[in-house]
């Protein structure tokens, strides 16, 4: 399938910048609400790669685990990928502890900005409503295993489904050539999966502008300004860690050229700051870690779908920066103990956060909730949150990818060897 053009989507989002700041709520075309008709359109995008994303997943887990016909190769691969997903993630959230502690956005002159930004009784009543939902972070270990795998996957609870592929993947390799049919079967429907999801990745452009159109609408460009420091202290910790940290990673560990990495990841970085989810992003990084990297699937149907459940370094890092942010606009002084408490929390509620837009208020809601700051201090966030939540997505979905090709080089392959074709590379490893 050929990649999404990098330049189509970037010309979506032009457009749809210009577009978004030409509407106004009165705004009508031939007799139709535009703001309805983009989120329609950006509504049914988002939808078509959702329904993807459940058959995908499980169709790739399962066709790669099988293949591996053992479970050393898995026990070593999923491993490697714990270890690097813990990295990954804790050097994000040190890199937002240090920006936020050196450019300190919660202070102005010294003073807290609390007070300026005019928390009110709306902003309150939204903590109040994120607080119910704040301790479901801690059910992690419960959804490791459902109750009822469909009912799981209708409810898109990728961990459990993830975790069911796994076992049913390996069992189809230990039973060998007993199940021949069984493994063509799902190849085969991987294979199918695949087909579909390039049919609909050519809407991607079409997608983008509906989507940030609306975005920009909503929003515009003084929703953010009373946050302008904060906004930026995120967005330069965002950008260090995932134009930095990560291809240096990448670069060190496997001798892969990160330009090249980041030409061959453009569409899937642009549907993911787009789209804001890095769930329906899924689709798109498989098929360009596996056909742009030449990663094979082996690699990738383990690594990514469980990245994009647990690896969420940008998400990590955007809620510790946004806890110490309030806590400075409240004017709390947080020690060693309480921010190293920070740290381990946006970590660990990183893990449990899903891969869809704004979920990160209910993990932030939890960390101010243990540290007993005011639950208001989410509404200091929502200006800015989905601009930033695009960002951060982008980050999340980097790191999956950059982690996919540096775990394929550890398991013997050699991802972005010319002349190799993904689905030779790393065979029978």
């Amino acid at each position: 399938m050929a990649p999404v053009s990098p330049r189509a989507i970037l010309a979506s989002l032009a457009l749809a910048v210009v577009a978004g700041l030409a509407l106004t709520p009165e705004t009508r075309w031939l007799g139709l609400a535009p703001h309805a008709a983009l989120e329609t359109i950006g509504g049914l995008f988002l939808d078509a790669l959702f329904v993807l994303v459940v058959p995908l997943v499980f169709s790739a887990l399962v066709s790669g685990i099988a293949g591996i016909g053992t479970g050393d190769g898995l026990g070593r691969l999923g491993l490697r990928t714990v270890a690097y997903y813990l990295a990954s993630g804790t050097v994000a959230v040190f890199i937002a502890l240090g920006a936020v502690n050196l450019v300190q956005p919660g202070l102005s002159g010294g003073a807290p900005v609390g007070d300026s930004l005019g928390l009110d009784a709306e902003t309150a009543q939204v903590g109040q409503s994120l607080r119910a939902e704040g301790d479901e972070a801690w059910s992690l270990l419960d959804r490791l295993i459902p109750e009822n795998i469909f009912a799981a996957a209708s409810e898109g609870q990728l961990l459990g489904l993830i975790v069911f592929a796994l076992v049913f993947g390996l069992a189809i390799g230990r039973l060998g050539e007993g199940a021949a049919t069984l493994r063509t079967f799902w190849d085969e429907s991987f294979a199918v999966m695949m087909r579909v999801t390039g049919w609909v990745l050519r809407l991607t452009p079409i997608g983008v502008f509906a989507l940030v159109a609306m975005t920009v609408a909503e929003t515009g460009v003084e929703a953010f300004a009373s946050l302008a420091v904060f906004f930026a202290t995120v967005v330069g910790a965002l950008l260090l860690h995932g134009l930095v940290v990560l291809p240096l990673a990448l670069w060190w560990t496997t001798g892969v050229d990160p330009r090249r990495h980041l030409r061959n990841l453009a569409p899937v970085l642009l549907t993911a700051f787009s789209t804001a989810s890095s769930s329906g992003t899924l689709p798109l990084t498989l098929n360009r870690v596996e056909q742009g990297a030449g990663v094979s699937n082996r690699t990738s149907s383990v690594v990514l779908p469980l990245g994009a459940t647990v690896n969420m370094d940008g998400t990590a890092l955007y809620e510790c920066a946004a806890v110490l942010f309030i806590a400075q606009a409240y004017g709390l002084d947080l020690g060693l103990a309480e921010q190293a408490l920070v740290v381990v929390m946006a970590l660990a509620t990183s893990i449990g956060v899903a891969g869809v837009p704004a979920a990160s208020l209910v993990a932030i809601t939890l960390i101010l909730t243990s540290l007993g700051l005011p639950l208001e201090g989410v509404g200091l966030l929502l200006a800015v949150d989905r601009l930033l939540d695009m960002t951060r997505t982008a980050v999340n979905v980097f790191s999956d990818a950059t982690g996919a090709v540096i775990l394929a080089r550890w398991e013997g392959e050699r991802p972005y060897s010319d002349g190799k074709a993904p689905a030779e590379t790393g065979a029978g490893a």
